[in-house]
């Protein structure tokens, strides 16, 4: 297999796509912010929440669902806020990745990498960071 890229571009490549992978693993996770509500342990992400208080109207009290899911829309997101959050953070993981799967694919094609869709590429990864 030839390869377009240099030693330092191999090793830009495999950190590149070990950085996304984190990034969407922590996007993907709801431990954002952990803490305890109703003396439970409590955590949420953008869009992900575990042991949430949902109202019981049978018995017109509060109780806590201790299981993780997302919210039911992204108008239940909390706030406009972690509205923006949630896609900005979405569209760059997807940036990341875009960029480290073809510098993955560079490792194994040759030409398919210049020094201009290098630079891009970084610009890219500088934005969707």
């Amino acid at each position: 297999m030839a390869s377009s890229l240099t030693c330092a571009g191999v090793v830009w490549a495999f950190l590149s796509f070990l950085c996304a992978a984190a990034s969407c693993v922590g996007f993907f996770m709801p431990y954002w912010l952990l803490g305890s509500q109703l003396e439970k342990s409590v955590s949420f992400g953008t869009f992900r929440r575990c042991s949430y208080p949902v109202r019981d109207e049978s018995r017109q009290t509060t109780v806590m669902v201790e299981q993780c899911g997302r919210y039911a829309s992204f108008q239940a997101i909390p706030s406009a806020e972690w509205r923006i959050c949630t896609v900005v953070t979405g569209l760059g993981c997807g940036l990341l990745l875009l960029v480290a799967l073809t510098a993955l694919m560079g490792c194994c094609v040759s030409e398919l990498i210049s020094r201009t869709v290098g630079r891009v590429a970084g610009g890219i990864q500088f934005l969707g960071g």
